[in-house]
């Protein structure tokens, strides 16, 4: 499967994967409110157990299949204060 992958404008290293490009329609509005702007940052062949920097390909794929997005959070900072 095609993905097209968009950088959140207001929160870094958080990012959306869309099964169609520039296609928002299943993302929830608040969401897309707590996002701002999408920015476009790839499209790739997304296949089963392909190897992502901070995502699982599975998970992905069936995010994007069962509710037509997928968002990508950082990593939890787990650095002591």
């Amino acid at each position: 499967m095609i993905c097209y992958v968009y950088r959140s404008s207001r929160r870094e290293n958080t990012y959306l994967y869309l099964p169609k490009p520039d296609d928002f329609s299943e993302v929830p509005d608040e969401l897309m409110r707590v996002f701002g702007q999408a920015e476009f940052a790839l499209e790739f062949e997304l296949t089963p157990g392909r190897s992502l920097a901070q995502a699982d390909a599975d998970q992905v794929l069936a995010h994007l299949r069962e509710q037509g997005f997928h968002l990508q959070m950082p990593p939890a900072n787990n650095r002591p204060l």
